[in-house]
């Protein structure tokens, strides 16, 4: 049984993560930590919760954290993150970090989308942690940096493609929505209900921050250096993420030569969904599970393969799938603590 502590717990993520972990049978949560709630039972910040989380939240402190855990999630903001890390690590903990700090290899390119990275020389030491893709890297590291939502999405949709060879890569367009808990739990006026509710809109416009970390992965995949146009938007739901991608088919291919190829390419895989022909992803249908589901569609008016990623930003984009890279680290069942059906309606 291994003991395992969430760094910043009050956190959607954080609180998704104590769901999940809750119920798996190989860990105890022994370490929950918060700023805001130190002190406070978690059960308490967190009814739902009530007979199942009950640890009292502790302030972050390393020394504490590192005498309670063998393995610690870091659900902290970028910057935060690797306040802490280099630390925990050093104490002899195995991270899981869900924020951007260790995503992306180069820290010039961390620097421009972010700001100076404080431990540059841990970039190297961190394993991307995208099952899907880097599975076998995963297994033995001490460092695993748990991908962003879109990014999750955004690769798992493309991958099959570019290894294939059946896209131009320079020809890469990106159109993702997102619930509002992707802006995390602060109060922002962007996220309140009124401004969201019965609304629509794109954000971060040829400027989000996940643009290279996508970029970095599809490059990886291609074995180029690839572009994308990324455009992100405001979904008035609460989870879900629907990412379309759009690119230039480099020969003859219909839509059930794409399928197959998605078939194969994940064949095994025991979290992604390639749906038939005609059928396409929906974000109710992933609500609450660490699924992908996939929809690939060859257009062949235009000659443009279509394809379509969904998921549950809080699971498999972050929880589910940290969880998921712990498994993996821990050489059990993929599937242990997220066998949870999708949630309908």
């Amino acid at each position: 049984m291994k003991r395992v502590a969430i760094v910043g717990a009050s956190g959607y993520t954080g609180v998704e993560l104590a769901r999940i972990l809750s119920l798996h049978p190989q860990v105890e949560l022994t370490c929950l930590t918060s700023r805001q709630h130190a002190g406070a039972a978690f059960s308490e910040v967190f009814p739902s919760l009530r007979g199942l989380v009950d640890n009292v939240c502790d302030p972050v402190e390393v020394d504490l954290i590192a005498a309670k855990a063998d393995i610690v999630f870091t659900a902290l903001p970028h910057k935060t993150a690797m306040e802490i890390i280099p630390s925990l690590l050093a104490a002899g903990c195995t991270v899981i970090d869900l924020s951007a700090d260790y995503r992306l290899h180069d820290p010039a390119t961390y620097a421009h989308w972010y700001e100076t990275h404080t431990s540059p020389q841990l970039l190297a030491e961190a394993v991307y942690g995208l099952p899907e893709l880097y599975r076998s890297q995963i297994v033995g590291k001490q460092l695993v940096a748990n991908p962003g939502c879109y990014p999750t999405s955004v690769a798992l949709a493309l991958a099959p493609a570019l290894a294939a060879g059946v896209i131009d890569s320079k020809t890469l367009i990106i159109d993702s929505k997102s619930g509002t808990s992707g802006a995390g739990r602060a109060a922002k006026e962007g996220s309140l209900y009124c401004e969201v509710n019965e609304s629509f809109k794109a954000y971060g416009v040829a400027a989000h921050r996940h643009t290279p970390e996508i970029e970095q992965t599809l490059s990886e995949v291609s074995g180029h250096p690839v572009t994308v146009s990324f455009t992100p938007h405001l979904l008035p739901v609460n989870r879900g993420i629907l990412s379309t991608c759009y690119a230039t088919l480099t020969g003859k291919h219909d839509t059930a030569d794409l399928i197959d190829i998605y078939r194969e390419f994940f064949a095994g895989e025991p979290f992604v969904r390639i749906l038939p022909a005609g059928r396409l992803p929906d974000v109710g249908h992933v609500r609450g599970s660490n699924f992908c589901d996939i929809g690939v569609v060859a257009d062949s008016r235009t000659g443009r393969l279509i394809a379509i990623a969904a998921i549950d930003n809080l699971v498999k984009g972050a929880a589910g799938q940290a969880v998921q890279n712990m498994n993996i680290l821990l050489g059990c069942d993929e599937t242990l603590g997220l066998q949870t059906r999708p949630l309908f309606p």
